[in-house]
């Protein structure tokens, strides 16, 4: 989430995670919400520099779908290494 500000990358967090949450059918608050989405948005912003060679920087709502895609991503790692529960 470069260069979008401390504010709304909390807020994207926030939204990216509660949409991961929901996606993932997992249980968090929100301030775990927050996390997994700003986590998710460093992992999926990684990914899609690393993969595609490209960013979506500048745009919103490619960083949330990125974001979104990170925390599911970072949910499913949880889950592997704890177990479901």
């Amino acid at each position: 989430m470069e260069g979008i500000g401390w504010f709304l990358a909390i807020i994207l967090g926030a939204l990216a995670g509660w949409i991961a949450e929901k996606i993932m059918k997992s249980d968090m608050g929100l301030l775990m919400n927050i996390i997994v989405g700003i986590i998710g948005a460093l992992i999926g912003n990684f990914l899609f520099d690393l993969i595609l060679g490209g960013s979506a920087e500048g745009s919103v709502i490619g960083q949330l779908i990125i974001a979104v895609i990170g925390a599911c991503i970072l949910i499913w790692l949880v889950r592997l290494v704890r177990g479901r529960t």
